[in-house]
């Protein structure tokens, strides 16, 4: 294939807007593949079109278009007939498409119907030519849809890379070769075409994931072995005000195993939230310091790290270990000492941010590394703060509960430790479906708890309107319920926290917040890990029917964790997919569902946080692929006589995962 820079009308503006989106060869090119299609091939009828449906439909314009102005917005509106029906359709500042329509003409459009007040409306709908199924990608300022079609067309015709995938299993498995499904992927001759590239895409996605997963498995490093007694994991509970869980028990011993092993340990705790999984990364803290090694602990927020440090100062300290905190917000005399008592072996056991992997950070004997919250860690970031020290141990925790299923596929390099039982006399978090109709009565409650010294999570998809196109003006901003609750809910201090503000002003809002100052917080989903305020008692989540099922049991675990009754309000229409919430407080559970539901595109990549790490896979909600992926692997990978496709699989998931992405450390 010809480079990038080869191609007509890639000149260095358009060069650059593609680097910046990770677009760098024309392979990269050719694998971003489409976010989404439109199927022109079947259009309905305009009174076919019903509220939520995303469709092609055609008819004729009925009457003159109109162009309407109030304040600085503008748009069109103009009504869309057959001898069936009519639907109204408005265009946001396009003002345009007042001149290129007119009455009695056929137009096919594409686009969703949402209600609003006055009834149902198309928003902004494309005009397409019918008859085709086009794809549509992620949008790339200055580089337009048409440009990279046909860059990508101009591409597959000149496609010569070998296949990926051993023949062997492309022929058990019924799969398309890698060429022809790419093409079908892009430009699709029909939608039975277009279902089975999907599925060689992701297959081929979670057959190479593994391949790079066991690399870093394989990789497990001899070192040092910890002296750690016997009875060392029953004298640090019995230490403890209260009586650990089995579950907690079984996995600091199977950790205390781990430590004494010649292998580094590469450990996963995985549990529900308020499953205790922080006091068993205290447990193997202890254990590494008591048997003279030093630990570090890396959470991705000031405010974890301070509470984690609080928790070291209540349990460990009195235990005669000496700990200490390091983030960035620290002055340079602070950092200088932090340094100096890291450096000298003089803290045991270091707590903190991604401080800890500055490259002027050095550790005197670092022998365990534990990162909290996985998922907001890439494994580059892991891998600095392992390289801290000699072959250190390294214990990671997530709060996301994933079926077993899938857990093979995602954390291959891991041994995972599952922590199936919560602390006894958590009282569990209610959960309701709450209508439009009911929202007066809601805020109601939340008033009351408030009287009662109670604060409240409000989470909204949104950060404000720019971050929408008209197609889902219906839903509500953060921005837009902080005003509004700041009317309703007046005196109450109501405040506001989301990705797009910078790191200081988004931690002294959860500070105030969990100081008690704030009584109200709108959010987007930046508070999903990482807060922990048992004064909350309320969580409110907007737009609740755009998360899924294992998202909103983690948003409902920011709840929960003081002694009083909390409650989580859905704001949605019910329907059986929320009821499976109302239903369960058991992560796994709902991860199950989620994962029966979605797909496992949606565990690989969040649609909250920016691009998904592995795109083929969110294109296919079939979770049978993961249970195939995995079998195919083992196979290749357990074989005798398959030395040369080992190599030729490890080429390729090197080439597909072993870069700066979001897997591999870009979060």
């Amino acid at each position: 294939m010809r480079e990038l820079g080869q191609i007509r009308g890639f000149g260095p503006v358009r060069l650059e807007a593609l680097a910046k989106k990770g677009i760098l060869t024309a392979m990269d090119l050719v694998e971003t593949l489409p976010v989404g299609y439109r199927d022109t091939t079947n259009p309905l009828s305009p009174a076919q079109m019903t509220e939520g449906t995303t469709s092609c439909f055609e008819g004729y314009v009925t009457g003159k278009p109109t162009l309407h102005r109030v304040g600085g917005r503008r748009w069109v509106s103009a009504a869309i007939a057959d001898e069936c029906g009519k639907i109204r359709c408005m265009w946001f500042n396009q003002p345009w498409m007042k001149d290129n329509l007119h009455d009695t003409q056929h137009v096919t459009l594409y686009g969703r119907a949402v209600r609003k007040k006055n009834g149902l409306f198309v928003i902004n709908p494309s005009m397409e030519e019918p008859g085709a199924i086009i794809p549509v990608y992620a949008q790339i300022p200055g580089v337009g849809q048409k440009v990279l079609r046909d860059a990508i067309a101009l591409l597959l015709d000149e496609y010569d890379e070998e296949e990926t995938l051993p023949a062997r299993i492309l022929s058990m498995y019924g799969l398309m070769d890698r060429r022809e499904a790419l093409r079908e992927a892009h430009f699709p001759t029909s939608m039975e075409r277009l279902a089975r590239a999907k599925e060689r895409l992701a297959f081929e996605e979670l057959f190479l994931f593994q391949a790079a997963v066991a690399g870093q498995a394989g990789e497990r490093r001899p070192t040092q072995p910890l002296a750690i007694g016997d009875g060392w994991v029953d004298e640090f509970y019995s230490r403890m005000p209260f009586e650990p869980t089995g579950a907690q028990l079984r996995a600091s011993k199977e950790i205390a195993g781990d430590l004494k092993g010649s292998r580094a340990m590469a450990r996963m705790i995985q549990g529900d939230v308020g499953c205790g999984k922080t006091l068993i990364a205290f447990c193997a803290l202890y254990l590494c310091a008591r048997a003279g090694g030093q630990a570090a602990l890396m959470a991705p927020t000031e405010i974890l790290a301070a509470q984690h440090m609080q928790s070291a100062a209540e349990l460990l300290a009195p235990m005669g270990i000496r700990c200490g905190l390091l983030t960035g917000k620290m002055t340079a005399a602070e950092r200088r000492r932090a340094r100096e008592a890291i450096a000298c072996g003089a803290w045991q056991v270091v707590i903190g941010t991604h401080a800890l992997i500055s490259g002027d950070v050095e550790f005197a004997n670092l022998c365990l590394a534990v990162t909290d919250e996985q998922h907001r860690f890439g494994v580059r970031q892991r891998t600095v703060l392992e390289g801290k020290g000699f072959a250190p141990h390294v214990m990671v925790m997530s709060a996301t509960p994933i079926p077993r299923s899938l857990s093979l596929v995602l954390y291959g390099d891991l041994d995972i430790s599952v922590i199936d039982e919560l602390p006894p006399g958590r009282t569990p978090v209610t959960t309701r479906i709450v209508p439009e109709e009911k929202r007066q009565d809601m805020y109601a409650f939340i008033r009351a708890e408030a009287e009662k010294g109670r604060q409240t999570y409000v989470v909204c998809p949104l950060v404000g309107e720019d971050d929408t196109d008209a197609a889902f003006e219906e839903l509500r901003s953060a921005k837009d319920v902080q005003k509004e609750l700041k009317e309703v809910l007046a005196p109450l201090c109501v405040g506001l926290v989301h990705g797009r503000m910078n790191k200081l002003e988004k931690e002294d809002t959860l500070q105030r917040f969990y100081a008690g100052e704030i009584h109200v917080l709108v959010a987007t989903t930046v508070i999903e890990v990482g807060v922990n305020v048992p004064n909350a008692t309320v969580m409110v989540v907007e737009g609740a029917e755009r998360f899924g099922l294992a998202q909103l049991h983690q948003l409902r675990g920011r709840v929960g964790r003081g002694a009083q009754q909390s409650w989580c309000f859905l704001m949605a229409q019910p329907n059986d997919r929320l009821r499976t919430l109302v239903k369960t407080g058991d992560g796994f559970v709902v991860a199950q569902k989620d994962l029966e539901l979605r797909g496992a595109g949606e565990f690989f990549g969040t649609r909250q946080h920016g691009q998904p790490q592995m795109p083929a896979l969110m294109l296919t909600g079939d979770g049978r692929l993961l249970g195939d992926a995995r079998s195919a692997f083992l196979e290749i990978w357990k074989s005798e006589d398959m030395h040369a496709e080992r190599e030729a699989i490890v080429r390729a998931a090197r080439r597909r995962f072993d870069r700066e992405s979001p897997l591999f450390g870009r979060n």
